[in-house]
């Protein structure tokens, strides 16, 4: 027998009981109509307290189905309303269990790296995470069930929607019209995998960065072929020549000092290209622990600049405004950053420009002291916008004629940056073309926690 018949058979009982049972008294005491009497007035209590209870409980049940505010009652409504409790209970612990598990499904699913929007059967987003929103440039408040394809229009994009290869990956790139990568081409890497009723989960990573420097590794390469390749060509055709007109023998002895002199320019560069490769490789070594020192700065700027004096050879007019000031960083990477930055503006130069080197203390944001700025300022030709970004990378040149005429590894700009990386500081370029303010300003600029206004005075050794 069912339980709800059991509880209606029961409550029956009760009432019939408790009929015969006042009917009977009522009978023994007052007589049979007095019995009739009591006996009705019980049934129709007992209908009259189960239609109260009922409408006590459709009144709960429309209202917030909170436990507290379930009503009380005895008998057999007492066990049915225990129960129910007990059932809400229950339901409500589960509720939280699952609100709970949703909580940390969507908090993981926030902190992945990777975007994932959920589509459905006719690819309308139903949810995504902030990854999805940054790489497709939508919004989960304001996009909720609207149609993906509607949003990204990429050919390649929709073809890939409307196959539903499940598993396959899709290398997508475009140029978005807003945002933080505005006018920057984003590489992402698309996968469809699917779930449940006829959903899919549409899975994307930012790849951009790794093909940069995939692009940039195969640029390396090809640089530095194209680097070394020039000097052995030029190398290996004296020495032909050398062969083929006997010079050795003392017969052209004019011809045999040009060819040793040539020979022993490109040595040069291919030893500075190789001294240069080997720092930058040094500079980047996670292992290669920052060793400090004390660094009289305005004495290793004026001895650069000396330096450079006799190479500009009185072909520039070169300034320096320096005050003395120390810092605590390597003194071998310091130097070859102010040696590349002073002997970059001296070779870009043209003959009686200008060259201005100063070293100052500007004051730091939310610090004591202030930051360490080395700048390097020269009246060239300037740089173009375009250019700017990509200076610091490997053998870029903004004219490789003109920079492979000056003398230059391709690396000096590298090697700066690296070596600012390594200090905790950065670097700052300006440039102007076509004006009568055209030049260029290197700005190397060291945190205020390494820089010493004063010469710190040597400690007493322990005898």
């Amino acid at each position: 027998m069912r339980s709800a018949h059991k509880l209606l058979l029961t409550a029956a009982l009760r009432v019939a009981l408790l009929a015969a049972l006042g009917g009977l008294l009522g009978g023994l005491a007052f007589g049979w109509t007095a019995a009739f009497v009591m006996t009705t007035l019980i049934v129709f209590a007992g209908f009259a307290y189960h239609t109260w209870k009922l409408s006590q409980l459709h009144i709960w049940l429309g209202s917030e189905l909170r436990a507290v505010d379930l009503p009380d009652g005895f008998g057999t409504w007492g066990d049915v309303l225990s129960d129910l409790y007990r059932v809400i209970r229950q339901l409500r612990t589960e509720q939280q269990a699952l609100t709970n598990s949703l909580a940390r499904f969507q908090q993981a699913a926030t902190a992945l790296p990777d975007g994932a929007v959920m589509l459905d059967n006719e690819n309308s987003i139903v949810w995504c995470n902030p990854a999805a929103e940054k790489h497709w440039h939508i919004s989960l408040s304001n996009d909720r069930m609207q149609t993906i394809t509607y949003i990204v229009r990429t050919p390649e994009f929709i073809e890939f929607l409307a196959k539903r290869n499940l598993g396959e990956s899709l290398t997508l790139k475009f140029s978005p019209t807003l945002g933080a990568n505005s006018g920057r081409e984003v590489s992402l890497a698309v996968q469809l995998v699917g779930f449940g009723d006829d959903q899919t989960l549409l899975l994307s990573r930012d790849i951009s960065e790794r093909e940069h420097l995939e692009r940039m590794r195969s640029d390396f390469v090809a640089n530095v072929s194209h680097e070394l390749r020039t000097p052995l060509t030029v190398m290996a055709g004296f020495l032909e020549t050398m062969h083929g007109t006997d010079i050795a023998g003392g017969s052209k002895p004019e011809l045999l000092k040009r060819s040793l002199d040539h020979m022993s320019q490109q040595t040069e560069r291919m030893q500075r290209l190789v001294d240069d490769l080997l720092a930058l490789s040094r500079l980047e070594d996670a292992q290669n622990k920052l060793a400090e020192s004390v660094i009289d700065m305005q004495g290793l700027v004026q001895a650069s600049v000396n330096d450079a004096r006799i190479m500009s050879g009185g072909r520039h007019m070169l300034t320096t405004s320096l005050s003395p000031i120390w810092l605590m960083g390597n003194r071998d990477e310091v130097s070859s950053l102010i040696s590349n930055l002073v002997s970059n503006a001296i070779r870009y130069t043209p003959d009686n420009g200008s060259v201005h080197v100063s070293l100052e203390i500007v004051p730091a944001a939310g610090q004591a002291g202030g930051d360490l700025l080395f700048s390097v300022t020269d009246t060239g030709e300037g740089i173009a916008p375009e250019h700017l970004p990509r200076l610091t990378e490997r053998f870029y040149r903004v004219d490789r004629g003109r920079s492979r005429a000056a003398g230059g590894t391709g690396l000096g700009l590298a090697i700066v940056k690296h070596v600012l990386v390594r200090h905790g500081g950065r670097l700052e370029i300006q440039s102007s073309q076509g004006s009568e303010d055209h030049g260029s300003s290197f700005r190397a600029i060291f945190p205020a926690n390494r820089v010493m206004s004063e010469q710190p005075k040597p400690q007493a050794v322990a005898a």
